[in-house]
């Protein structure tokens, strides 16, 4: 069966640090790029981090020098480490993994997703 499960969302308090993660199974193990994704209520969805076959890595502004994103390819698992987590990072976080393709910049490009964790970031 191919699905994303992700783990490790919950309520922290601003300063705060918290990891995801994400185990692919089935097909989607054999992904080459894996990204994590945010979205609050009325907004669009968008890209925190994303990382590549060969390592390559993305951040959004926003997390830069705070969110880590990694990969343990032996357990297919991606996780984000956050720190110094801000109300602002407040949202349900999505999973995504992307086969077949040189770059995945639009959610458009991801053909697998997870059912998100949410994560609240308050005092």
């Amino acid at each position: 069966q191919e699905q994303l499960k992700e783990s490790g969302g919950g309520l922290v308090q601003p300063g705060g640090s918290l990891r995801l993660s994400c185990t692919a199974s089935g097909s989607i193990s054999r992904s080459n790029i894996q990204a994590w994704y945010r979205q609050v209520p009325g907004k669009q969805r968008e890209l925190v981090a994303s990382i590549y076959d060969g390592g390559t890595t993305n951040y959004a502004d926003s997390v830069l020098g705070r969110f880590t994103i990694s990969r343990d390819s032996d357990k297919n698992t991606v996780y984000l480490q956050m720190t110094d987590l801000k109300p602002e990072d407040t949202a349900v976080y999505y999973c995504a993994a992307a086969a077949g393709r040189l770059s995945a910049v639009q959610s458009a490009h991801y053909d697998y997703w997870g059912q998100g964790t949410q994560v609240t970031v308050s005092s």
